[in-house]
């Protein structure tokens, strides 16, 4: 069975399609607008293995992180369906040269966000600051999952960014991978 899904969302601040494939290679195209967004989405399709596909315009900057974050979360939650038989738990620790990003997942349908990137600047290429925890959080919250993400040090903030991108695909590569042998994925019997 293949695990994908695509999703639109259409506001009047924004037009995002975002297609997942959750068995993938790793490869990514990504058209944002936003050349920073387009790395991050790079990042996390070659790290997870999940192939992704974004088209988004919008009339801000802002709206569109946001969006594409949403809408990236929901397809990943539409494709995992209802998550029977996956880990459930990822968790990585990444270096990113001067940079050490730690992310720890649970996909147990409790959305909670945990970010502590540690940016010192106002701005990461072309996308704020606050731009970029948001997308962390937005994501998060539309993919139901319980994210903590840690930035222990660094000095760069584009290496801080991209070593807990790193860090947040491989959580999710682990997570979403199955578990053989494994049925119910909590001792409540659902998520």
């Amino acid at each position: 069975m293949e695990r994908r899904a695509s999703v639109e969302r259409r506001t009047l601040e924004s037009n995002i399609f975002v297609d997942v494939l959750l068995d993938g290679r790793g490869t990514a195209k990504s058209r944002t607008g936003i050349k920073f967004l387009d790395h991050m989405i790079a990042t996390l399709a070659a790290h997870s293995m999940v192939d992704i596909v974004v088209e988004a315009t919008g009339d801000l900057t802002h709206h569109v992180v946001e969006d594409v974050a949403l809408t990236l979360g929901s397809a990943t939650s539409k494709a995992l369906g209802n998550r029977e038989g996956i880990r459930r738990f990822g968790y990585a620790l990444v270096p990113m040269d001067d940079a050490l990003a730690v992310v720890s997942v649970d996909l147990v349908k409790r959305p909670y966000a945990v970010v502590k990137l540690k940016i010192d600047g106002l701005q990461i290429e072309d996308i704020m600051k606050e731009d970029v925890y948001h997308f962390f959080r937005s994501l998060t919250f539309s993919l139901e999952a319980t994210t903590h993400m840690l930035v222990l040090y660094g000095e760069d903030d584009h290496h801080k960014v991209e070593a807990a991108t790193k860090a947040l695909a491989i959580s999710l590569r682990q997570a979403i991978s199955f578990d053989e042998g494994r049925g119910r994925v909590s001792v409540k019997g659902t998520l």
